[in-house]
C-alpha cells in the first residue's frame, strides 16, 4: 500500500494506458474515519477496502479510468455537530490534513488515476460535488487541461473528457454517500451499477432503502463476483 501525505496518495497512477471500454470505477470515501477504529466507523468498512483491492488486481483492466472520492472537510457547517442525529449531523470526521481524511491503507492505490475531495465547506456527500486534486502525470495534466479551458474540474466533467458513458460504484457507505455519488451519476447520464458486495452501510433498514431507490433510478445493484 502506498502512503498518503495531506489526502494525496503517492501510489496513484500516472500515464495510464486505457483499455477503451467507455467505464470507470469509483472509489467512494474509503478512508480511516469510517472504517474500524475511525471517529465515525463503519462495520465492514476496512474489509471493503481490502475487497476493492483484490478486485482491481484482478479486474482493472475492465476500467479506462478509477477515481476515488475523499471527504475533506474544513468549516462543513451543521454537517458537524456535538449532539449529532446521524441522519443530517455527524460527529467530526474526515478533518482536511489529519490521518482521519487520509486513504484506508488496505485500499491499495496504485490503480487509481485521480483522487476528488469533497465536501469541505458543505455536507459533501456526492462524489460528483467533488473537485480533482490532479495527483500524478495523467491527473495533472487532466486538471490543467480542465482549468485552461475554462471547465470546472469536477468529477463529471473529469470522467466525460476520458470518455466515460458507465462507471460502477463502490465504497462507504451505501446509504449515504455511495447511494449520493450513484444518484447523482445517474443524473448525469451515466450508466450506473453499484457493487454491493464492495460497500458497506451505516444502517440495515437505512441501506435496504438506499438500495431501493437507487434500482428505481435506474441503477443496476450487483456484486463483484469476486470471492471474499
Amino acid at each position: 500500500m502506498s502512503g498518503v501525505t495531506s489526502g494525496v496518495t503517492s501510489g496513484v497512477t500516472s500515464g495510464v494506458t486505457r483499455p477503451g471500454t467507455g467505464r470507470a470505477l469509483v472509489v467512494v470515501d474509503v478512508q480511516n474515519d469510517f472504517c474500524e477504529g475511525g471517529a465515525l466507523a463503519v462495520a465492514g468498512g476496512a474489509a471493503v477496502a481490502e475487497g476493492i483491492t483484490r478486485y482491481l488486481r484482478e479486474h482493472r483492466a475492465a476500467y479506462d479510468v478509477v477515481a476515488a472520492t475523499q471527504d475533506w472537510h474544513i468549516d462543513p457547517g451543521p454537517h458537524f455537530s456535538d449532539h449529532p442525529d446521524f441522519v443530517t449531523s455527524w460527529p467530526v470526521h474526515c478533518v482536511a490534513g489529519t490521518p482521519g481524511a487520509e486513504l484506508h491503507p488496505g485500499l491499495d492505490t496504485t490503480g487509481i488515476d485521480e483522487l476528488f475531495h469533497k465536501g469541505e465547506y458543505a455536507d459533501g456527500y456526492s462524489g460528483f460535488e467533488a473537485h480533482a486534486c490532479g495527483t500524478g502525470d495523467a491527473g495533472a495534466a487532466s486538471s490543467a487541461a480542465s482549468s485552461a479551458a475554462g471547465r470546472p474540474r469536477d468529477l463529471a466533467r473529469w470522467l466525460t473528457d476520458h470518455g466515460i458513458e458507465a462507471i460502477d460504484v463502490v465504497g462507504i457507505a451505501t446509504d449515504h454517500c455511495v447511494r449520493a455519488t450513484a444518484l447523482d451519476g445517474a443524473r448525469a447520464g451515466f450508466a450506473v451499477t453499484v457493487l454491493t458486495d464492495l460497500t458497506a452501510g451505516v444502517a440495515p433498514d437505512a441501506t435496504e432503502r438506499a438500495l431501493a431507490e437507487l434500482a428505481d433510478a435506474g441503477v443496476t445493484i450487483t456484486d463483484s463476483g469476486t470471492p471474499s
